[in-house]
């Protein structure tokens, strides 16, 4: 049986809502602000629920979902829109996987840093 993932944020088109999980209300404010911008601009552009999640090795994902009858979602430039952040966040993205498996896995940061 696999660990639930860990949400870090997420942003729902239908209930114009942006979440972020109270765990992680120690990052610093304009990394909170810039994980807003970026669920609240995908969600305004393509619709349904985007939510980053933490797998139990600390990879960062994103994981969509639409409700079944939205005629709106669009599906392709859903992939489109997350292969573009992920180019254009790399370094944030990376940032956060590296906090998470600091601060919450316990790893050695050292290690991680000769990782890379």
């Amino acid at each position: 049986m696999s660990k639930k993932n860990i949400v870090l944020c997420g942003s729902n088109a239908y209930e114009k809502k942006y979440y972020l999980d109270e765990n992680f209300e120690a990052l610093p404010q304009t990394i909170k602000d810039e994980l807003q911008i970026m669920c609240v601009l995908y969600t305004e552009d393509i619709g349904g629920i985007l939510t980053l999640e933490f797998e139990e090795d600390g990879t960062l994902i994103f994981n969509v979902s639409a409700d079944e009858g939205d005629l709106l979602f669009d599906e392709i430039g859903s992939v489109l829109k997350i292969k573009q952040v992920q180019n254009e966040k790399r370094e944030l993205l990376e940032s956060l996987e590296l906090y998470y498996k600091v601060f919450y896995l316990h790893e050695d940061v050292a290690k991680l840093l000769e990782e890379e």
